[in-house]
């Protein structure tokens, strides 16, 4: 799963998507192509920004919901808590080093 986030968050284009859905939720597929043009300057087809967005959804990072004829994009956040807390809060079950980083520096 991992894998797939760091996959999906490498390509720059994805990442602007993503600071978009940041910016404002719940978009359809023309809103997102339409801010894309309008703040990055891509001129990417509807289908190539469909594309990402489906790399997206793969990863886990948008879910997509249908009401009526549209497609709405939301960003889904889990897959990011779950990499950001593998490194910065440590099970509590893990046994602290003999010692501390800055005790080791100090010899």
């Amino acid at each position: 799963m991992a894998d797939d986030v760091f996959k999906a968050l490498a390509d720059p284009t994805r990442r602007h998507i993503i600071d978009e859905l940041v910016e404002r939720d719940g978009q359809t597929l023309f809103e997102i192509c339409a801010r894309l043009a309008s703040k990055h300057g891509l001129g990417l087809s509807r289908q190539a920004i469909s594309q990402h967005l489906a790399v997206l959804e793969s990863a886990g990072l948008v879910r997509s919901r249908r009401q009526g004829r549209y497609k709405f994009h939301d960003l889904n956040t889990e897959p990011l808590e779950l990499i950001v807390t593998r490194w910065l809060k440590p099970d509590k079950s893990e046994k602290p080093h003999e010692n501390p980083p800055d005790q080791r520096l100090r010899r």
